[in-house]
């Protein structure tokens, strides 16, 4: 707790492995180096930056189709590099990693289209690899372009897809927890034992959308389940959330409207014999500050030139599932009912009210995406972080970049500093795994689902 009984505050920067990530044109910018993502060199800096500056982690959004609702092709999203092109954020980790001891890594994977069997092998590796420093995103993903890519006419329904992923977990859990003992390798090199057969048990899962009888490929990796991520906020996705999330990842322009999700969600947590501390809640937020607010306000008209309002339009429009090219500046938009991110629908209609337009939205993108930024001396920007802390509930915020790196090395030299000298920033990192970092234990705790699939000997 802070001096002033505040939780303390967390952050992870928020990217993607791609050229333009939320703030959609800034790429563009001369100082911003997003352009050399293929780098690894790039990665391993950026992971070393952040090590330096005691961010909990990095989390690593992506999307396994092209914005192309817009316009009703992928034309305006190659063009303004609408998160494409884009690769895979799983292989950045173990890089990033060797080069850091400290640093976590969330990293966005979408179960419709991960077999299950295959998905826990590559994360219990992750895990390995990274000491116990993974974290998964879980996604059900938003796009008809994803879908088609993977050989079906269109996505599931909304709520639909949470049906599969509720399933989809229960079988990670039996892979993860109920597979290996946590006793079953010995490495006993003078009797040539390395693991007991007898734990070391096949798991059956005989559902309505996975089948599997075989063993988990991994021995037990230090967090064994990996540190669990979900960003829904519809009714639906709170639901989820507060069954299997340990962190959830909130967006929201209103204070108000943030706490009732997180409260919600963490009352849905209690019902579900989960502890409200369980859950971690993480807003997404935009910075820009300087050492006074002047220096602030112009570095924030700077980096408003290079916006892409058509970009910013392209991301929402997939986002949302509505075709925003069809409507004239202040023309009503229609909602209807959308299978992408309904939680975006309704976050908008708290924001601009229940008749959106084209002006409206874009009145709201003034850097490139529905995400306000916060813009102020360091002082200030410390001042409203500490507000929503306070007011909505959160723990954290995922820092969505701008002009990369100079948004984040704004943030170590200039934020932090200030929040630590208030006693709401560490000054150090813990021991341990992210889990153990985040909640002080390596593993999932006994009242959390999972471990109803626990093999205990």
């Amino acid at each position: 707790m802070g001096n002033n009984g505040t939780r303390e505050i967390r952050f992870n920067a928020f990217d993607m492995n791609c050229v333009g990530h939320i703030q959609q044109g800034l790429w563009a910018h001369p100082r911003d180096q997003s352009h050399r993502y293929a780098e690894l060199r790039y990665w391993t800096d950026y992971a070393k930056t952040l090590e330096a500056g005691l961010f909990d982690g990095i989390f690593l959004a992506d999307v396994v189709g092209v914005n192309d609702v817009y316009g009703g092709s992928n034309a305006a999203a190659l063009k303004h590099a609408v998160q494409v092109p884009v690769n895979d954020p799983m292989m950045l980790v173990p890089a990033m990693a060797a080069v850091t001891e400290h640093l976590s890594f969330g990293v966005t994977a979408n179960l419709t289209y991960e077999p299950p069997f295959l998905f826990a092998r590559r994360m219990s590796t992750l895990d390995h690899l990274t000491g116990g420093r993974i974290g998964w995103n879980i996604v059900t993903g938003y796009l008809d372009s994803a879908a088609k890519a993977i050989g079906l006419d269109t996505q599931a329904a909304h709520d639909d897809r949470y049906d599969l992923a509720d399933e989809y977990m229960e079988v990670m859990y039996k892979l993860w927890e109920g597979s290996w003992e946590d006793d079953a390798v010995i490495f006993d090199r003078q009797s040539h034992l390395y693991a007991r057969p007898e734990k070391v048990h096949k798991i059956h899962h005989h559902g309505k959308q996975y089948r599997i009888d075989a063993i988990h490929l991994c021995e037990p990796s230090p967090q064994r389940t990996p540190v669990l991520y979900q960003a829904g906020s519809s009714t639906r996705g709170r639901q989820f959330a507060a069954t299997h999330a340990e962190c959830v990842f909130v967006n929201g322009q209103k204070i108000e409207g943030v706490k009732d999700i997180v409260d919600d969600i963490r009352a849905r947590a209690v019902e579900y014999g989960r502890g409200a501390d369980d859950v971690k809640v993480f807003m997404g937020a935009t910075i820009v500050t300087g050492r006074t607010e002047k220096e602030a306000q112009e570095k924030f008209e700077d980096y408003r030139a290079y916006v892409s309002s058509e970009g910013a339009l392209v991301h929402a429009a997939g986002s949302l599932g509505i075709d925003l090219a069809k409507y004239d500046l202040d023309e009503p938009i229609e909602t209807g009912k959308s299978s992408a991110i309904v939680s975006n629908i309704e976050a908008m209609t708290r924001t601009v009210g229940p008749q959106w337009t084209r002006r409206k939205l874009l009145e709201q993108m003034v850097l490139g995406s529905r995400q306000a930024p916060m813009i102020g001396s360091a002082e200030q920007i410390a001042d409203t972080l500490v507000t929503w802390a306070e007011q909505a509930g959160v723990d954290g915020f995922n820092l969505s970049r701008t002009v990369v790196p100079e948004c984040f090395n704004d943030i170590i030299a200039l934020v932090i500093p200030i929040l630590q000298e208030r006693g709401l920033y560490k000054t150090s990192y813990r021991d341990g795994t992210f889990r153990e970092k985040l909640f002080g234990t390596p593993r999932l705790p006994n009242r959390h689902m999972a471990t109803k699939y626990r093999m205990t000997g």
